[in-house]
């Protein structure tokens, strides 16, 4: 028999293999793929740190947070319970933390500190490793 230390939380959510990842390392365009596959927060993570490279930070949110809340999603369907490591280290999680730490920096340029801040919360609660901007 074996006893969980409930000290310790939550073990860690570890999403499965994301099948758009295959396409965009093929060099497959990010609004082809997501198109393809929606429910990728890697597409939309692709998208919009794209659009916040170009300064397009009204486009760049609203990927950030399409891909944000199909990450929301799939994290629910693997077992997350809305708190819980997330660990980037992880390479499919990473579509996920990506969107967070892009809407962070889109929530910035665009005055919603209060969503910006509470972006950076969850993604130093889900990783304190990860990074934070959206192009690291």
């Amino acid at each position: 028999m074996s006893f969980d230390n409930l000290l310790d939380g939550p073990p860690p959510t570890l999403l499965p293999t994301d099948p758009a990842a295959a396409r965009l390392d093929a060099g497959q365009p990010p609004a082809d793929v997501a198109a393809a596959f929606p429910a990728s927060s890697l597409a939309w993570a692709e998208l919009a740190e794209g659009a916040l490279g170009r300064g397009e930070d009204i486009d760049g949110y609203a990927y950030a947070r399409v891909g944000y809340h199909r990450g929301l999603d799939a994290l629910r369907r693997n077992g997350w319970k809305g708190f819980g490591p997330v660990p980037w280290s992880h390479e499919p999680n990473r579509g996920f933390l990506r969107c967070v730490a892009a809407l962070a920096a889109a929530a910035d340029r665009i005055g919603e500190m209060s969503e910006a801040e509470r972006c950076r919360q969850l993604l130093n609660d889900c990783d304190p490793t990860a990074p934070i901007a959206p192009t690291d």
